[in-house]
């Protein structure tokens, strides 16, 4: 999570946006990005719950009005974060085909991986927050970027139910997998 929000961050202030640097959010001190609900109490209820894991890091915060061009601007630092999953992904997959890991490394590197991908792929979903809102309004014409960003109010109501009715399973994991097969991982 560290390496995709200092992505956001430093894409956004590389077009203009010091925010991140000025919270002391640019940097991959896994520390900062750390949210007391996002990061251990909804992945704890939900592993006791359900024995489903899901978890999130600090969002990033991001000033639309600093960047150079907010509307191009925004798709820029949204897809940074996914992008930078899937870099680190596919070095790491590079890095296990040219050098022999003990197998604790591999399982370790390869669990790492898809970590990578799936936190890539879950969060270019177009519902607020996660990432693929960010491009989807950028792309959007300027009256339905509006309202489309107004369903940010129910974002977590709406991923819930997204999630309860498996959408995970016909939508995610599939990408997943097809991404991990094209890095030869699986």
């Amino acid at each position: 999570m560290s390496v995709h929000e200092f992505a956001h961050g430093l894409t956004a202030y590389r077009l203009g946006d010091p925010t991140a640097k000025y919270s002391g959010r640019l940097t991959l001190n896994p520390l900062a990005h750390i949210d007391i609900f996002w990061t251990f109490l909804l992945p704890l209820f939900l592993f006791l719950t359900s024995g489903f894991v899901f978890g999130a890091a600090k969002p990033v915060p991001i000033n639309y009005w600093a960047l150079k061009d907010p509307k191009r601007d925004i798709i820029l630092v949204g897809v940074s974060g996914p992008l930078a999953n899937f870099i680190l992904g596919g070095l790491l997959a590079i890095l296990i085909k040219i050098f022999p890991l003990p197998a604790i490394l591999f399982t370790l590197t390869v669990n790492l991986i898809v970590i990578n991908v799936i936190l890539g792929v879950f969060n270019l979903i177009p519902i607020p927050p996660l990432d693929g809102s960010r491009i989807l309004m950028g792309l959007l014409p300027e009256p339905f970027a509006s309202r489309y960003a107004q369903a940010e109010a129910y974002s977590f109501i709406i991923l819930l139910i997204f999630i309860w009715l498996g959408a995970l399973n016909w939508i995610v994991w599939p990408a997943v997998e097809f991404i991990l097969k094209l890095m030869g991982v699986r």
